[in-house]
């Protein structure tokens, strides 16, 4: 994190303490650590333990894991806050579901002081123009927005779409979760030599970002970070 960045969350957080306390978001109790409480900042699910630095998920040592290794994904790296367990799920479904738009900002803040490698360019996980319409907003490209003004990084709002509608991934297995998103994204702009940036809210089994991050390859990116608010864990290791 640049010195620049800090010095203004520093700012950010003392601004909040002269604030009058308002409820937690996820207690109710009186909180003037911002949307949640200090209680329950401690209680959220931060993904503190070693994992593989491409995928996110655990490893013994925190290298990379066999998978990877073996199918290296699209993307270089992986930037995850938390596991996706309770009670950070409760925050990121209000959301997506609720409209809790006050959330994004506090949650892209997390993300923001856990970056090191600065890209050019962001791009928020699309949604497609269907979607985006019966939701009213999409909530990667607001966590995306929020990251771009603390770090003043361009987000390029449609330089990556959705061209179909596929179905929600939630209830399809990895195999079945790839083949839903194969081909399923354009670039409209020429990406060479970038390193890019895509936001997302949570990564599954990671198929929508490594489509995304195909395509940004073909479109010339040189370089591709995901960012993501939380990582499902294995059973075993959540």
């Amino acid at each position: 994190m640049s010195i620049l960045t800090r010095h203004f969350l520093n700012i950010r957080t003392k601004l909040w303490q002269t604030l009058p306390a308002q409820p937690c978001f996820l207690c109710g109790t009186a909180s003037r650590n911002g949307v949640w409480c200090a209680a329950c900042d401690a209680d959220l699910p931060y993904l503190t333990a070693a994992h593989c630095p491409v995928c996110a998920l655990p490893t013994h040592d925190g290298a990379t894991c066999g998978h990877c290794l073996q199918r290296a994904p699209h993307f270089d790296r992986t930037v995850a806050i938390f596991a996706y367990a309770f009670p950070l799920n409760k925050l990121v479904q209000a959301l997506k579901h609720n409209e809790k738009l006050v959330l994004a900002n506090s949650l892209a803040d997390k993300l923001t002081q856990r970056i090191a490698v600065r890209p050019d360019c962001l791009v928020a996980m699309p949604l497609h123009p269907v979607r985006l319409r019966a939701r009213g907003f999409n909530q990667s490209f607001e966590l995306a927005r929020h990251i771009g003004r603390q770090m003043d990084i361009p987000v390029l709002l449609n330089a990556c779409q959705r061209r179909r509608d596929t179905p929600p991934q939630t209830a399809l297995s990895r195999k079945e979760r790839d083949k839903n998103v194969r081909q399923a994204f354009i670039c409209t702009q020429d990406f060479s030599g970038k390193h890019v940036a895509i936001v997302d809210d949570v990564m599954t089994s990671g198929a929508s970002l490594n489509e995304v991050a195909q395509t940004l390859r073909k479109a010339g990116a040189r370089e591709i970070s995901a960012w993501v608010i939380a990582r499902t864990l294995p059973h075993s290791a959540s």
